[in-house]
């Protein structure tokens, strides 16, 4: 009978044990999905910094169709509400301050975005 008792208690402290470490693991896993989802994005706004760089701030010409496209493609990739909107100010400028202060924006908004840790 002794027996049976201990053995129920040790059946019942490796059970809750076995949980604890379960909780623990989701937690684990939670959190490096959150660390690889802002690693991923990221990756998509220095992309796309590279990009504007490239082909906006470096060109000596008018900014042709295709590199527009791409860069269109490459910030809607990111997928974040505010970097548009400063993308769609930049773009929707009709003056050269418009434009100019456009391009501030959008770099302040895209160096914010960026995470390190």
């Amino acid at each position: 009978m002794k027996f049976k008792l201990l053995l129920l208690g040790i059946l019942v402290v490796a059970v809750v044990a076995g949980g604890f470490w379960c909780v623990s693991l989701k937690v684990e896993n939670i959190k490096l999905q959150q660390e690889l989802a802002q690693q991923q994005t990221n990756a998509k706004v220095v992309n796309f910094l590279n990009l504007f760089i490239q082909k906006v701030l470096k060109s000596d010409t008018e900014v042709s169709f295709e590199s527009r496209l791409g860069l269109e493609t490459a910030i809607r990739d990111i997928n974040d509400p505010e970097l548009l909107a400063k993308w769609e100010a930049f773009t929707g400028g009709t003056n050269e301050d418009e434009i100019q202060k456009g391009v501030k924006d959008l770099l302040e908004a895209l160096v914010k975005k960026i995470i390190l840790e």
